[in-house]
């Protein structure tokens, strides 16, 4: 790196700023991409059009979207401290935008394997067993966030008489959801048997073997090994149960305002994401049945 004004912006932001070396590295290597790019020329020198063409050469080769970003970052602070000191007529950076990160879809189960998941076993008698097929059919039945699952009370929150849990979930929003007819089934037989195991002061609806409220920790691990004995062959995380409601739901109904209630979103834009779920489906449904739909 032979430009001197970027020797000075380091020099500032580890002296005056106390950036990080971990950050102090990165804008190193974020400027030296720049200025191999920059043939010779002072950094100080480049337009707007020429930072682009950079930018889009760099996610050409291969850099991924989340890098990009973060070396645009890094120009983009240099380019402000130069403006500063008054070395810019105008700041290149303005208006320079990465590349889009590409949509990550959420994972759910088919609903095969939902089922396969949730489909009594043996040894399902037990306590334990009878509160984790609870815990799963109502997490899978009504959409429910890990934490709300968690926080759920015997008393207050769940009315299987009318077949309906009530959550407060982010930002203290309360929502009222519906109870499938298998969850309700569940819920009772562990309710039944909640008592041998539950502290007589526990209030918490779905409890360990102390006794106690279960954490969150406990129950990612009684999902990943209710999938490995159901034989699924994938990780199963809590979210996934969520996921697969959701998109289960809405390849049903195709009534994406429904489901925004049901999971809590405060944006309908949030629950969009969802119709690509149920176009993902509609597409492997097409692919193997319709005759043109490959090349054999």
């Amino acid at each position: 790196m032979t430009d001197a004004s970027v020797t000075q912006f380091l020099a500032e932001l580890a002296h005056q700023r106390r950036a990080s070396p971990h950050t102090l590295t990165a804008y190193r290597r974020d400027l030296a991409l720049l200025a191999a790019g920059a043939g010779g020329r002072p950094l100080a020198d480049l337009k707007s059009h020429e930072l682009r063409r950079q930018a889009m050469r760099l996610h050409g080769q291969g850099l991924a979207a989340r890098s990009v970003a973060r070396t645009l970052s890094a120009w983009r602070a240099y380019y402000r401290w130069l403006a500063r000191r008054g070395e810019l007529a105008a700041d290149p950076c303005a208006g320079l935008r990465a590349p889009k990160r590409p949509r990550v879809l959420p994972k759910a189960l088919a609903i095969e394997q939902a089922a396969a998941l949730l489909a009594p076993m043996a040894g399902d008698d037990g306590t334990l067993a009878l509160r984790d097929r609870a815990m799963f059919e109502l997490f899978y039945s009504s959409g429910l966030r890990l934490a709300e699952l968690v926080s759920l009370d015997v008393t207050g929150a769940l009315d299987l008489a009318d077949a309906e849990v009530t959550v407060t979930g982010k930002r203290g929003k309360t929502r009222t959801v519906p109870v499938g007819a298998k969850a309700a089934e569940a819920l009772r037989a562990w309710l039944a048997r909640r008592a041998e195991i539950a502290a007589p002061d526990e209030p918490a609806l779905f409890v360990g073997r102390r006794g106690r409220r279960l954490t969150p920790r406990a129950v990612e691990l009684r999902l990943a090994r209710r999938a490995r004995e159901a034989g699924l062959g994938l990780r199963v995380h809590p979210h996934m149960l969520r996921h697969s409601f959701a998109s289960h739901v809405l390849q049903s109904s195709g009534d994406l305002r429904a489901v925004q209630e049901m999971l809590g979103h405060a944006s309908i834009a949030t629950t969009q994401i969802y119709t690509h779920l149920d176009f993902q489906h509609l597409a492997k449904v097409y692919d193997a049945a319709h005759p043109r739909a490959k090349q054999k």
